[in-house]
């Protein structure tokens, strides 16, 4: 009886092995990439969406609007004040001796609908208001990176006429302002926002200035501890004539400081009037002169929902 005995070359094996793995190393690799990459883009498409939020403390980022609405069924009380110019020097109290006040009342009907009414001390204005939420800034199963807000006012002066001058009709002491407010919140510390607007009067006094007044507002958040933050808001006005002479772009600097129930402002402006129409339109501070007014406002919520 013959016996077959079977002869392997050991090093051919060990040859064979290393090649195998060397060809199958790379295809293990780009098979794992691959199902990484399809895991996260099923991940990403499940997800929840993520929508930035407190994007500012406040509906007013200083002077100019924020892309912050009213909550539904939350009542806001806003309290704004202004004094009179700081360089008034001593004999004033810089200012403090004088000052001009708006209260307001804005509602949220629903989350992305806000109206408000206010009255302001500064030529005696009414204003109601209307800010809708367009768009919100998400990322998740759906990704949008800006948050749009279409923001409107309307505002009656109803200061009396001096005696001697012409008699001004209600409907000549109406103006109007258009904006939209596009705002991003870039980390939990900044954010930004743009506010290109619209400011229609009915009615101007000076032969040198348009009805309309076009404008561009941008305005940043800079967090700086967990309840205080530094506020800075600016306007370009494009198309006025008297600008340089008798009307200046808006500048604000200020902090936000919450409080609980209260967010807290304090802030220096060459604005004297609080309400859009004036501040974009109708700044009459020089910088360079000195024409600043220290300012603050409360911001109050009352939730009246469940």
């Amino acid at each position: 009886m013959s016996t077959w005995i079977s002869c392997t070359n050991p090093i051919k094996n060990e040859y064979e092995k290393v090649f195998f793995l060397l060809f199958l190393f790379p295809l293990l690799s780009f098979s794992q990439e691959d199902l990484l990459g399809m895991l996260e883009e099923e991940s990403e498409k499940t997800a929840e969406p993520e929508y930035a939020y407190a994007t500012f403390k406040a509906t007013r980022i200083v002077n100019t609007q924020s892309i912050e609405n009213v909550p539904k069924k939350d009542l806001l009380f806003v309290i704004q004040h202004r004094f009179g110019r700081i360089n008034e020097g001593i004999y004033d109290l810089f200012g403090l001796d004088y000052s001009t006040i708006r209260f307001g009342f804005d509602y949220g009907i629903t989350d992305r609908v806000t109206v408000g009414i206010g009255r302001s001390s500064y030529q005696k204005t009414y204003d109601g208001t209307l800010k809708l939420k367009l768009a919100r800034q998400v990322k998740g199963a759906k990704n949008f990176p800006l948050s749009i807000s279409w923001f409107f006012q309307a505002s009656l002066v109803t200061l009396r006429t001096e005696e001697g001058e012409p008699e001004i009709s209600t409907q000549q002491r109406m103006a109007y302002v258009n904006q939209i407010l596009i705002a991003r919140k870039f980390s939990p510390k900044f954010s930004f926002q743009l506010s290109p607007a619209l400011v229609h009067r009915n009615l101007v006094m000076d032969e040198e200035q348009p009805n309309d007044i076009w404008a561009l507002g941008a305005g940043g958040r800079f967090k700086l501890s967990q309840r205080v933050s530094l506020n800075v808001d600016y306007v370009y006005q494009f198309n006025n004539p008297q600008k340089g002479s008798v009307y200046y772009d808006m500048l604000a600097v200020g902090f936000d400081i919450e409080t609980g129930g209260h967010v807290f402002s304090l802030h220096i402006t060459n604005s004297h009037g609080m309400l859009d129409r004036y501040f974009i339109a109708e700044t009459t501070g020089d910088i360079t002169n000195g024409d600043l007014y220290f300012g603050f406002n409360i911001n109050r919520v009352f939730h009246l929902g469940k």
